[in-house]
């Protein structure tokens, strides 16, 4: 694993701030969207009101508002004035992988990380993190402090990409986990079950919460670069197959092809932002891609 100091180095911190010069419109537009309560339109006074959601306690019900609009309402609390972002990192051994690029797809997710918690606390949101193998490791708590971004980073530099993971369990873990209404930023490869992956996704967004789903994939495994006798292995069990490269090629990104498909349309289905990346592209323009796709929608 690359220590800290490559993700906080002077050439990291430029690629940041240049993202914050170029996109700090767009997403000061995009996280007032996420800011905005839904039920403004009622009225004024339920401004400061969010709906009712499993988990809350039904002590907190607005009765009067209820009264007025027929739907159950709770006050917020100060706490939940702010949106409240979650990094949610894929510890698989899977996310290791690195065939030419200079960044493993982990080192490419912890940098996605660095410059979308920047963009969070320069909004003075609280942002924290969360890993995930099997289970959900709760790592650090959110807060909106200039001195997140390196405690996050500091965390992450002491982990590895190792074993295997359940990426379904682990959202639904997340989900209990939330009381208050956040936002999710993934970052995985997806390599699991995706319908199992996809009913988690769609717990989360039951419950309220704003997901963003960052599929991170290695370069080879999108434009499958090789030729000849390949050995393809799978990190996770340590299974191998060797095939002739020339055989498989279509095939293989065709299915690559329909996978990424497939969950870009489930994730359109449920209201989930779904950005594909490889890791031959640059973060900082990747991000500022999907911020401005989303610039037309707040």
């Amino acid at each position: 694993m690359v220590a800290v100091e490559q993700y906080l180095k002077p050439e990291l911190a430029s690629q940041i701030k240049r993202l914050d010069l170029r996109a700090q419109m767009i997403v000061r537009g995009f996280l007032q969207g996420l800011h905005a309560s839904p039920y403004q339109g009622f009225s004024v006074e339920f401004s400061e009101h969010r709906r009712y959601a499993p988990g809350d306690d039904p002590k907190d019900i607005d009765w009067l508002a209820y009264a007025k609009t027929n739907r159950y309402y709770v006050k917020k609390f100060e706490s939940e004035t702010n949106l409240t972002g979650y990094l949610a990192m894929d510890l698989s051994a899977s996310m290791a992988y690195s065939y030419r690029q200079k960044l493993t797809k982990f080192e490419y997710a912890i940098c996605l990380a660095a410059a979308l918690a920047y963009l969070m606390i320069m909004q003075q949101d609280p942002v924290g993190l969360v890993t995930f193998d099997t289970r959900l490791h709760a790592s650090v708590p959110p807060r909106s402090r200039r001195g997140q971004l390196p405690a996050i980073l500091s965390h992450l530099s002491k982990l590895k990409a190792v074993g295997q993971t359940d990426l379904a369990q682990s959202l639904m873990q997340l989900s209990s986990m939330m009381r208050h209404r956040s936002l999710v930023m993934l970052m995985s490869d997806l390599l699991g079950d995706p319908e199992s992956t996809m009913q988690s996704l769609r717990q989360l967004r039951h419950r309220g919460h704003d997901v963003i789903v960052f599929h991170i994939l290695d370069e080879a495994e999108v434009h499958f670069p090789f030729e000849g006798s390949v050995q393809l292995e799978e990190p996770e069990t340590g299974q191998s197959l060797t095939v002739r490269a020339e055989e498989v090629a279509k095939e293989y990104r065709e299915q690559i092809e329909a996978f990424r498909a497939d969950f870009r349309s489930q994730c359109a289905a449920q209201r989930i932002d779904y950005v594909p990346l490889d890791t031959s592209m640059p973060y900082d323009k990747a991000l500022t891609e999907y911020l401005l796709s989303r610039r037309g929608r707040f």
